[in-house]
């Protein structure tokens, strides 16, 4: 019986995972600019690639394994969104502008 659970929550999370890396890589090809394009990358990417290592750990059954996987989701949540911001404030330095859809820029100059 706790096969059957430990396989039921390795597939949730390997399908949500999924689904998260599928709608990063939909929102770099789709989205109108670099910012958010970042956005869509940094966020829902972090959140994807987690879920399967997350997925891996579970499914390995040893705790070294999912301690390992684990790290590696905390690593991906405290560096990928501010290597993305990082990026994208020196971006917009540079001159990169901002999509026709963008209301507002909170780095402008006044």
């Amino acid at each position: 019986m706790m096969d059957y659970a430990v396989a039921l929550a390795v597939t949730f999370l390997l399908l949500a995972g999924s689904l998260f890396a599928l709608v990063a890589a939909l929102g770099v090809v789709r989205l109108p600019d670099l910012y958010t394009r970042m956005h869509a990358a940094s966020k829902a990417g972090t959140v994807g690639s987690g879920m399967l290592l997350f997925a891996a750990g579970v499914a390995s059954g040893e705790v070294a394994v999912f301690a390992r996987a684990l790290a590696g989701f905390v690593f991906f949540l405290l560096t990928a969104p501010v290597a993305a911001h990082l990026l994208a404030k020196a971006a917009h330095q540079t001159g990169h502008r901002l999509g026709p859809q963008s209301v507002r820029d909170d780095l402008a100059k006044r």
